[in-house]
This record gives structure tokens, C-alpha cells and sequence, in this order.
């Protein structure tokens, strides 16, 4: 009882990482994860390695050739530069794939006359597997993957959303249903500036989710293509350690719930707000009038926007995911540093208490669990016999 007691109290103070051999054998059956992510993820000496989730929408639905291919792999280069590994999520022949080649990058940047990708939230996830299809994984989906497997950073450019109009339509992304039952920290410029961001930001608050701004002490949180969308987030993050510490905490009390990091788009490619949104205005009622409806809603306006600008909102979209790709993976290395001591720490104190002797280790009593009986069973021959069936005892 005494060592169980010091085993609980030590995995309460030390975040646990969800091991990719801990996952239920259906997913380990589906789910190919690429060798450096997985040696990232299990560590050497079980201490993770810092590894950022990268969703592929962006590259199957967000960006057209060969815009799509050359930020994919100009993002993963940035991870690396960092310091540390990228995992681009997406499904391939029907298989999660955690980490692509360049080769299945590639594959997915290309459109394929002959072979659909699927834009793949949770909803879809099981067809297009069933299936043996290819899709593109949102922010929803890869939330999912990034959770069952143990990443718990994020980097993509905005996040889905609260769509305007929302009275009449109901049309309400995946992506913050997800964020709310995932741990997972998003690393993004803020929301996409085509939805209705007062609404989302009052939707995350409802899942639990923590918004917060990142480097801006004005708490402005950012709209995509803008440095600030006219609302604030509840708090702001001075530095990749501060965001670090607050992940890790959030893995320690088990919240389950995931994190919106707004980091706004370099100056030099920011958008002017008022231009913005008079381009958006004419991007819906262009989707409107084509009957455009559902998950198709979002990549339709989005080139529509591209059009209207000449171009400008595509440059601004890549530079500011390669951006959240830094960022993401700056906190992701502070969160290795930071677990990473505090693991070094539990170490040293396990080894400690180990030496003392008994007489001197404080008992503390431990309560586990509970039952409820709900039959009552009087047994009225006090003669009762035990016999043994394979080694184990029975009345």
C-alpha cells in the first residue's frame, strides 16, 4: 500500500504523456505514425521529444498548386529549424498517417482528377478510412489524431468557427466541439476572418476552451488576415514559456480541454481590416447566391477572397502559417524543457525517499474506488467449503 501511495503521489505532480502504446489496438490498427515522430513522441529515457501537429487541409483544400506543396514543406522546415519534429496529419489509402514523406506530400498537394480527397473532420473520419480514401484532415481531425497519439502543439493558420448568418443556418465548425474534448494547444492567427468571431470566441468559452493572445499586452485578438479582429481574449502570453507552463499545468489537473493561441500575422503582411471585410461581404453573397453550403463553405470564399485581392490574402496566408509553424515550435520546446525538469526533479526525490528507512517514512492511509451492492446474498449453512479451481479459490 505504501508504494502505491508514493506512486500516486508521484504521477499527480508529473504530467503524463499519452504513449502511442497505450492507444486502444483499433487505432494502433489504423494509425501509421512515421519513425522520427514516433522516436520523438516515446523519447529516449521516456522523456518526449518536442513534436508539432500540422493539419493538411491547408494542402488538399487551402491553397492552390503548387502554393499548397511549397509552404508544406517551407512549414516543416521551420518546425525543424526550431528544433523540433513535424507531424502533418492526413489519411492516405485509407490509413492515419501521423508524419508524411515528401513523396505523400506531394501526392496531396496534387489534384487528382481520378482519386477524390475528402476534407476530413470526425464526422468523416470513419467513411473515409472504411473506404481506403485519401483526405485532407481539418482542424477538428487532426485535433483527434493529434490527442490519440500524444502532441499536444498545434500549428495551422485559423481556426473554423461560428459562421455568420448562424441564426438561420445552424452552421457551427467541428473545430470548437473539438477543441473543448481535446488537449491540445492550437497555435493560430486567431479565427478565420470570414466567420463571426464574437460568437466563436463566447462558443470556445462554453466548451472550456482558454483563448488567449500571444506577445500583445492589449489582449487584441487576431483576425487571420488582421492583426486584430475588435475583440480581446481573456488573457495574453508574454513568451513560449509562459504558454508552455500553462499546457503543462492544464495536463497535470486533467482537463481535457484544448487551448486557442492568437498569434497575429507579421506586420508586413497584415491586411487592412475595412478592406477586409468588404471583400468578405462580397466573397458570401457570391457563396449565397451559388446555393454554396456546408464544409465546402469555407475553401469556396476563401479563393473567392484570393480573387478579389489580387492575390494578396494567399501571400498573407502563407506567411503568417509559417509564422504559428515558429511559434509552435518554440513553445513545444519549452514545454519539453519544462516537463522535462520537472520529470529530472520527481527523479531525484523518488531516489531520495528511497533511501530512507522505514521507521522514518511518513504512512499516509489511501481510499481507492467503491462499490455499490445492490444484491444481498444470507447464506444460512455455516458449514461452507472451499475448493480450488486453476489455483484460484471459490465457494
Amino acid at each position: 500500500m505504501l508504494r502505491f501511495a508514493r506512486k500516486l503521489a508521484s504521477t499527480s505532480k508529473t504530467p503524463s504523456v499519452r504513449r502511442l502504446s497505450q492507444l486502444p489496438r483499433i487505432s494502433n490498427a489504423l494509425v501509421d505514425v512515421k519513425p522520427d515522430v514516433r522516436d520523438a513522441l516515446q523519447g529516449q529515457k521516456s522523456v518526449p521529444q518536442p513534436v508539432v501537429a500540422l493539419e493538411s487541409t491547408i494542402i488538399t483544400h487551402g491553397m492552390p498548386y503548387p502554393h499548397n506543396l511549397e509552404t508544406a514543406l517551407e512549414v516543416e522546415r521551420i518546425v525543424r529549424q526550431e528544433g523540433a519534429i513535424p507531424a502533418t496529419i492526413a489519411i492516405i489509402d485509407g490509413r492515419i498517417k501521423v508524419g508524411l514523406s515528401p513523396d505523400e506530400l506531394a501526392r496531396l498537394a496534387k489534384i487528382d482528377s481520378g482519386k477524390q480527397t475528402i476534407k476530413t473532420s470526425r464526422r468523416d473520419m470513419a467513411y473515409v478510412l472504411s473506404q481506403g480514401l485519401d483526405g485532407g484532415t481539418t482542424v477538428a481531425g487532426t485535433l483527434m489524431v493529434a490527442g490519440m497519439v500524444g502532441i499536444r502543439v498545434f500549428a495551422t493558420g485559423g481556426i473554423g468557427g461560428v459562421h455568420r448568418g448562424v441564426q438561420d443556418t445552424m452552421d457551427v465548425s467541428a473545430d470548437l466541439v473539438e477543441l473543448g474534448r481535446s488537449p491540445v494547444a492550437v497555435i493560430s492567427s486567431g479565427i478565420k476572418s470570414i466567420l463571426d468571431i464574437p460568437r466563436t470566441l463566447e462558443y470556445l468559452e462554453t466548451q472550456g476552451v482558454c483563448v488567449a493572445s500571444y506577445q500583445c499586452p492589449t489582449l487584441d485578438f487576431p483576425a487571420f488576415y488582421t492583426r486584430s479582429s475588435g475583440c480581446k481574449a481573456a488573457y495574453n502570453l508574454a513568451s513560449a514559456r509562459d504558454a508552455a507552463r500553462m499546457i503543462s499545468v492544464s495536463q497535470s489537473l486533467g482537463l481535457g480541454s484544448g487551448f486557442v493561441i492568437g498569434v497575429p500575422i507579421p506586420e508586413p503582411f497584415a491586411l487592412d481590416r475595412k478592406l477586409m471585410d468588404d471583400v468578405i461581404s462580397q466573397a458570401l453573397a457570391e457563396a449565397d447566391r451559388q446555393g454554396v453550403r456546408g464544409k465546402e463553405v469555407t475553401p469556396f470564399i476563401l479563393s473567392a477572397v484570393s480573387q478579389l485581392t489580387r492575390g494578396k490574402s494567399l501571400e498573407s496566408n502563407m506567411a503568417l502559417i509559417k509564422n504559428n509553424a515558429r511559434v509552435a515550435a518554440e513553445i513545444a520546446v519549452e514545454l519539453c524543457r519544462v516537463e522535462g525538469s520537472s520529470v529530472n526533479s520527481e527523479s531525484v526525490n523518488e531516489g531520495r525517499s528511497e533511501s530512507v528507512t522505514n521507521s522514518t517514512i511518513q504512512r499516509v492511509p489511501v481510499v481507492i474506488g467503491g462499490s455499490v451492492v445492490d444484491t444481498c446474498i444470507m447464506v444460512k449453512d455455516a458449514d461452507l467449503k472451499v475448493r480450488h479451481i486453476n489455483g484460484k479459490g471459490s465457494i
